[in-house]
């Protein structure tokens, strides 16, 4: 065996002078927020920095565009202090976000405690990551970024404390819970051919597909016994119509009759596909069905994707 390198630690400071002037911009970068999307299972796009909230500056605020959903960075390169942490709060109500991300040097234990706390006692809607930035290199190598998941969102505590009198989930959300639980761990083994999205009892699951437009969305439709998989539209009937011009190659190239609802009544339209013996009464038949759940999100994806500018 040929000698082996030696890991070592590099301080970031070393690496990012200034929090807003270095490294707030290096973030902001699309490969550099792809970084925190694969740790943290959103798809941060439209970043925008130094965004005023009164007096105060929130160093970067984005938007998961799965949900349309805003979010606030705050970064800190420097060990967690206590005024960094009452901007957090005040940013997030200034702009009314649910999705607050705080990126450190180093995580104090009291304001471990803290954000664990807000965490598990605030709506379940409201979500506190805490996260500590590391870099290392190997020998001379150029050094390497590493973001580590200190607190995050506890959703089960949040539901049962939040949703149920009795502290306990209903039947359907524990089903639901344990679904999307397996199917994370089915997309992890596949390398993450889309992004990790945390589990939670609601019964769709969001694939992003580079568009603000519209989306991806695989649900679970226990009463009927089925999976959808579908693509959502926002609100384009124009971008409708526009597919609906291609439906024969489009149904070709995914290899299904797809249901195409333009919901005139209403402002989002839906194309969707089927898949047949979901069951929460028996779980023999999961991994198949998060296989195939996985595989046709996939296909939706890159299909669609060629005709959405």
């Amino acid at each position: 065996m040929s000698k082996l390198g030696t890991l070592k630690e590099v301080n970031i400071r070393e690496l990012w002078k200034h929090e807003q002037y270095d490294f707030s911009n290096w973030l902001a970068k699309e490969e550099n927020i792809q970084l925190l999307n694969d740790e943290i299972g959103l798809t941060l796009t439209d970043i925008n920095k130094e965004v005023y909230v009164g007096s105060y500056r929130c160093d970067l605020v984005a938007v998961d565009e799965t949900t349309g959903e805003k979010v606030i960075i705050e970064n800190q390169l420097e060990a967690t202090n206590h005024d960094h942490l009452g901007k957090l709060i005040t940013y997030a109500a200034g702009l009314g976000v649910d999705t607050i991300i705080w990126i450190v040097k180093e995580a104090r234990e009291e304001h471990r405690a803290a954000i664990e706390w807000l965490n598990n006692n605030t709506s379940k809607e409201i979500n506190f990551f805490l996260i500590e930035l590391h870099a290392y290199q190997i020998d001379d190598s150029r050094p390497a970024p590493m973001l580590k998941i200190i607190e995050k969102p506890n959703d089960f505590v949040k539901n049962s404390k939040n949703n149920y009198k009795d502290g306990e989930l209903n039947r359907s959300q524990s089903e639901r819970l344990y679904f999307w639980d397996e199917f994370n761990k089915v997309l992890i083994e596949r390398k993450k051919p889309f992004n990790v999205r945390k589990p939670s009892t609601r019964h769709w699951y969001d694939v992003s597909i580079g568009s603000s437009e519209a989306h991806v969305g695989i649900s679970l439709i226990s009463k009927n016994n089925y999976i959808t998989v579908e693509l959502y539209i926002n609100d384009s009937k124009e971008l409708f119509d526009d597919l609906f011009n291609h439906k024969d190659e489009i149904e070709e190239q995914i290899g299904l009759s797809l249901e195409w609802c333009r919901l005139d009544n209403k402002k989002a339209s839906r194309i969707l596909g089927y898949i047949d013996g979901l069951d929460f009464e028996d779980h023999s038949n999961y991994s198949e069905l998060i296989n195939r759940s996985i595989d046709l999100a996939i296909i939706f994806r890159d299909v669609f994707s060629k005709y959405i500018k």
